[in-house]
């Protein structure tokens, strides 16, 4: 399975981006999708997460209020959109999909490759 992820780029502190993912095989209502973030040097990041099947979504604290976490089934298609941006959003965006819930990066089978997040002053 291919994740596509798209919508990054270059925006100021307090601004808003949309990020978006579409996995390449059919999403099942059992399946976890979610977004996590890395810097260099430092490991992978939980952001959000959503049960595809009931819609049910976590966040990681530092994020919650201003990210929201979205999908669309019948596009097979999951969001992330971001406000409030700060300077520590910054970061590469991956996009992925399990089989369970999990704040741990290791626990997801299939990764997107990544979109660039730049937060300036």
């Amino acid at each position: 399975v291919q994740l596509q992820a798209s919508g990054g780029g270059l925006v100021q502190a307090g601004g808003s981006l949309r990020l978006s993912c579409a996995p390449s095989a059919r999403t099942y209502s059992s399946h976890v999708m979610g977004w996590f973030r890395q810097v260099p040097g430092k490991e992978r990041d939980f952001v959000a997460a959503i049960r595809w099947g009931t819609g049910r979504t976590y966040y990681a604290d530092s994020v919650k209020g201003r990210f929201t976490i979205s999908r669309v089934s019948a596009e097979n298609t999951m969001y992330l959109q971001m406000d409030s941006l700060k300077l520590d959003d910054s970061a590469i965006y991956y996009c992925t999909r399990g089989n369970g819930y999990s704040t741990y990066w290791r626990d997801y089978n299939y990764w997107g490759q990544g979109t660039l997040v730049t937060v300036s002053s």
